[in-house]
């Protein structure tokens, strides 16, 4: 027979029922808290038990989203397969590590498709759009500060003013305080480096600028 552990003894070496019992009724308590993994056999309600023990959400829009890689088909596949929110964390975190820079290749190589096919259609066709690019070249190497000149081309909408700014200046420029004003090529050279200019495009700082140009060189 095996030595009774020395918890369950009195002080006089007898059993003590009481402390057997309290052990016993801790035992089953801990045992009826206790999920079992389910077979391959098992019933709807033990599979759901283990799930909702090991952190598996009750519905699939429980499960964490993300910007980028969410969708609630795929939030479906994760609760069917039985993932915990946890482990759908994880794959996000993979994902956005492996994928993310595909994903910005892709969009930027979309992106300039986009811009080339609205230049295509701004110019008529490709053969004007070539010429257009030259000129629009020649003209910023010329008179552009360089800075202004790569932002103004990073979009179809800042090479279309580029191209307008070459097609319809004026003679004149207007200040602030709506007099003419005699400007050198450094003062409108120093004005295109203003944020309102390369950045903001404000409609009456361009104008000034084209009207400067026009009355230099035209």
């Amino acid at each position: 027979m095996d030595k009774i552990p020395e918890k369950f003894l009195n002080e006089d070496g007898t059993l003590n029922t009481d402390a057997l019992v309290k052990s016993y009724c801790e035992l089953e308590k801990k045992m009826g808290r206790m999920v079992s993994i389910p077979s391959d056999d098992a019933d709807v309600d033990a599979r759901a038990k283990f799930n909702r023990a090991i952190g598996v959400p009750e519905t699939a829009d429980a499960y964490p989203t993300n910007e980028l890689f969410d969708d609630e088909n795929v939030r479906a596949k994760f609760l069917e397969i039985g993932l915990t929110s946890n482990q759908v964390e994880k794959i996000y975190q993979i994902a956005e590590e492996f994928l993310s820079p595909v994903l910005s290749e892709i969009f930027q190589q979309q992106n300039e498709a986009n811009a080339m096919s609205e230049l295509q259609k701004f110019f008529g066709d490709d053969d004007k759009m070539r010429d257009a690019m030259n000129a629009i070249n020649a003209f910023g190497e010329k008179f552009l500060p360089q800075d202004a000149f790569e932002s103004l081309c990073a979009t179809a909408q800042g090479i279309q003013s580029i191209y307008r700014m070459m097609q319809s200046m004026e003679p004149n420029v207007r200040t602030d305080k709506n007099a003419d004003e005699n400007l050198s090529d450094a003062d409108l050279r120093r004005m295109m480096r203003d944020p309102k200019y390369w950045r903001d495009h404000d409609a009456e700082y361009v104008r000034k600028i084209e009207n400067g140009f026009k009355k230099l060189y035209a």
